[in-house]
């Protein structure tokens, strides 16, 4: 099977000045090649770093697809490079100087001669036309591998892949398999914990292979496999699914790109039900996701700061008394939770109150503590956790955590 390096070119990317979103997105179409990438490199606008990297590629890969460095720029050194790379002489191609020029006048531009650069490409080169913009393509078939340049303008880089990329790949590798994979979303077990219940799919895996990756509050388990076409795959990876399903249950709340707001929001349809929201510290984080879970079945959302709030809130609601100032926080936010019910005139209501350390300053499980409370006006299904910061991953956790007890008392009542 083919094997693919990606190497993206400029200094921006490791400025953190732009985001190497066209790795990812090439990435995913070499998957569906069933092409094997193991490797991603980046190297900014430096001839020597550049070549290394080129090089090395060439070594462990039998496609190398360079990304950007093809502009009219002094800095843009990705044709010099890939022909010092491969031994050979840059030449001035005259049908893509024809086409560069065609380009500018045709918009009523004016051409400088730095343009001209983009002319200029490997002796023995494939040249591959560019409608899209001014910087063409090329392939240099080398002994060692097959290096094709892109440009890094995206929608240009998207349009040459997707053109004339694959259609060369399928070609000149005879790939006849393709890689396909689903994506299991769980939600309540950590990482270590999805590992210890299916840890053995993962170690034994062949075809297909199993593997996890966590995300504040969520794990995905990733279940990908090679055949010849994608039915064929989709046969070999749903024993698997099985599986893993049976092993973890209904902590397994989404598929591929479902969300935690689609599976709320089909609960609360398919019951017919409305829900409103009280959260503290997640600042209308959980609101937000509620209202994308359905507009029509979100009633209200009350984002609070402090004792005040609590108190107008639970003034105006129905539920347990108790007082805002309580040292019992889980008993108080379940009393939240019943009053913005009561108070918003919904089937159910959600409150989220956490209570971070003093002086607490990490953004990931940060000290302090976390208490969900979800209800129908009868009764209430309740969690707490020992984390509670200010930081947007413990908030994207809290809210998340939020939406899943959401989800459970929908799927079993309260």
């Amino acid at each position: 099977m083919a094997t693919a390096e990606i190497v993206s070119i400029g200094s921006e990317l490791l400025l953190g000045q732009i985001v190497d979103t066209n790795a990812s997105w090439m990435a995913q179409r070499l998957t569906d090649l069933g092409v094997n990438l193991f490797y991603k490199s980046v190297v900014g606008d430096n001839p020597d770093r550049m070549a290394e990297v080129i090089e090395r590629a060439l070594e462990r890969a039998d496609i190398v697809i360079t990304g950007g460095g093809l502009g009219p720029t002094q800095d843009d050194l990705t044709r010099e490079i890939v022909a010092r790379v491969t031994g050979r002489e840059l030449i001035r191609d005259p049908r893509l100087a024809e086409q560069i020029e065609t380009r500018f006048h045709r918009r009523g531009m004016i051409m400088t001669e730095n343009n001209m650069r983009q002319a200029w490409v490997p002796e023995g080169s494939i040249t591959v036309d560019n409608p899209n913009g001014t910087a063409p393509s090329f392939i240099v078939e080398d002994p060692r591998g097959v290096i094709f340049t892109l440009p890094g303008v995206p929608f240009e880089m998207k349009w040459l892949f997707d053109n004339e990329v694959a259609p060369y790949l399928q070609r000149k590798f005879e790939l006849t398999e393709t890689i396909t994979y689903r994506v299991l979303k769980v939600a309540e077990l950590g990482e270590s914990r999805v590992d210890d219940l299916m840890g053995h799919l993962i170690a034994n895996s062949t075809n297909p292979t199993v593997g996890v990756l966590a995300h504040p509050g969520q794990v995905d388990v990733r279940i990908a496999a090679k055949a010849a076409n994608v039915d064929d795959a989709q046969k070999l990876i749903e024993p698997v699914d099985r599986e893993v399903r049976r092993l973890l249950g209904q902590h397994v709340f989404a598929m591929d790109d479902r969300t935690m707001e689609d599976s709320v929001g089909e609960l609360l349809a398919s019951r017919q039900a409305t829900i409103a929201v009280f959260e503290d510290l997640t600042g209308g984080m959980l609101a937000d996701r509620l209202q994308r879970s359905g507009e029509d079945r979100f009633v209200e959302g009350i984002v609070a700061n402090g004792t005040a709030s609590i108190r107008r809130l639970l003034a105006h609601g129905d539920g347990p008394s108790i007082a805002a100032d309580s040292d019992d926080h889980a008993a108080l936010t379940e009393a939240l939770a019943f009053a913005v019910r009561s108070m918003a005139g919904a089937d159910h209501g959600v409150a989220l109150h956490a209570v971070p350390a003093p002086e607490e300053r990490a953004e990931n499980l940060a000290r302090g503590q976390t208490f969900i409370s979800v209800t129908d006006g009868e009764s209430a299904k309740s969690r707490s956790y020992n984390y509670g910061g200010r930081g947007r991953p413990d908030q994207t956790r809290m809210s998340f955590n939020a939406m899943e007890l959401v989800r459970i008392t929908l799927l079993e009542g309260s």
